[in-house]
């Protein structure tokens, strides 16, 4: 009687298993491995893992990178790529820089400054991939070299901006009540957040949204998914890709400004491998490379990951670029792993 019993929990549980979507299954395993690791952290190496503002500048520093990572996931759930989001990142921060310091400009104008150029970058390339059908990765890999030619030209060196309007909104500060600590002269420091994470969480929200409750999300799916069985049920694939594309290039336009209030400067060294760390945090938030699965959700909770493993490495004492390497490489090798064993014994469960 037992075992018949334990063979109809499993059974039962092998049911709910196999009817739940892959996008839920994987964004189940991100957020489960990111409190493991980050209260693990908190377990065994203490020292900043236990202040909350620790948490906190981890979102203030990689707002940039979760607004790039959800345009990026997007286009890899409707089956494509784009690597040139890092480039368009340096690109839109050198623009800022040099229309605010040496020709007077306003934030305004930096922030339309910021939206065509990501627009710009999404329609060309969308308009390539999706109307003239040429490979993503070739496209946005011009669009990447495009991008960091054009920032050198722009302007050669690196330098700090001066602009008094925008270094008042880049020192803006918006506390967080009830996560403050005590620090070394035993006085109460509130928590807080910069302008930028704001943006990257409403960022997540709205295409959260889109993905979830849309005809263009479920779009995104169906061509991803299988673009003929997408033509069958009526979505228009190339429009669906072209827009994935357009999307992207503008949250890479509004990553670049955000990344501009954080480091408020402007180099051709920007974002360097930005596009590297997008295309991770998005596999490691459960979007897969082959297109239909994904989620913003997890998608965030992938930069927290990415981040959270950077901050142990470091902690722990290998502050050594290679060793970072390392770990990002092994950390998706697993997150790979894990994605092709759960998707494997779930059809093996659905025959």
């Amino acid at each position: 009687m037992k075992e018949k019993t334990k063979k109809g929990n499993a059974s039962g549980f092998g049911r709910r298993f196999a009817s739940a979507s892959d996008t839920n299954i994987l964004l189940t395993i991100t957020i489960v491995i990111f409190f493991m690791m980050y209260i693990g952290a908190m377990c065994f190496q203490g020292k900043g893992f236990l202040k909350p503002q620790t948490f906190f500048n981890i979102l203030n520093s990689d707002a940039p990178l979760i607004i790039t990572s959800v345009g990026l996931s997007i286009v890899m759930i409707s089956g494509g790529i784009d690597i040139s989001v890092g480039g368009v990142v340096a690109l839109v921060s050198m623009s800022c820089a040099v229309y605010l310091d040496y020709h007077g400009g306003s934030i305004l104008g930096a922030i339309g400054i910021s939206l065509a150029i990501g627009l710009a970058f999404g329609l060309v390339q969308g308009f390539l991939v999706a109307y003239l059908e040429i490979q993503p990765f070739i496209v946005t890999l011009a669009g990447m070299f495009f991008a960091r030619g054009m920032t050198t030209i722009v302007h050669t060196a690196s330098f700090n901006v001066k602009n008094k309007e925008f270094l008042e909104l880049k020192n803006t500060r918006i506390n967080v009540p009830g996560f403050g600590s005590v620090n070394k002269i035993g006085k109460y420091v509130n928590a807080y957040v910069e302008i930028g994470v704001i943006v990257a969480i409403l960022t997540v929200l709205i295409f959260f949204v889109v993905l979830k409750w849309t005809k263009l999300g479920r779009g995104f799916y169906a061509v991803g998914g299988n673009n003929q069985s997408a033509l069958m049920l009526g979505v228009n694939v190339k429009r669906t890709k072209f827009l994935a594309h357009l999307i992207c290039g503008l949250l890479a336009g509004v990553a670049g400004f955000v990344y501009f209030m954080h480091v408020g400067s402007g180099s051709a060294l920007h974002a360097s491998g930005m596009e590297m760390n997008a295309i991770a945090s998005s596999i490691i938030g459960g979007t897969m490379l082959t297109g239909g699965v994904g989620n913003t959700i997890g998608t965030f909770f992938g930069v927290l990951s990415l981040a959270t493993i950077k901050n142990i490495v470091s902690s722990a004492g290998l502050d050594q670029p290679w060793w970072t390497g390392i770990t990002i490489a092994a950390m998706l090798c697993i997150f790979l792993v894990i994605q092709s064993v759960v998707i494997a014994k779930k059809k093996r469960l659905l025959k």
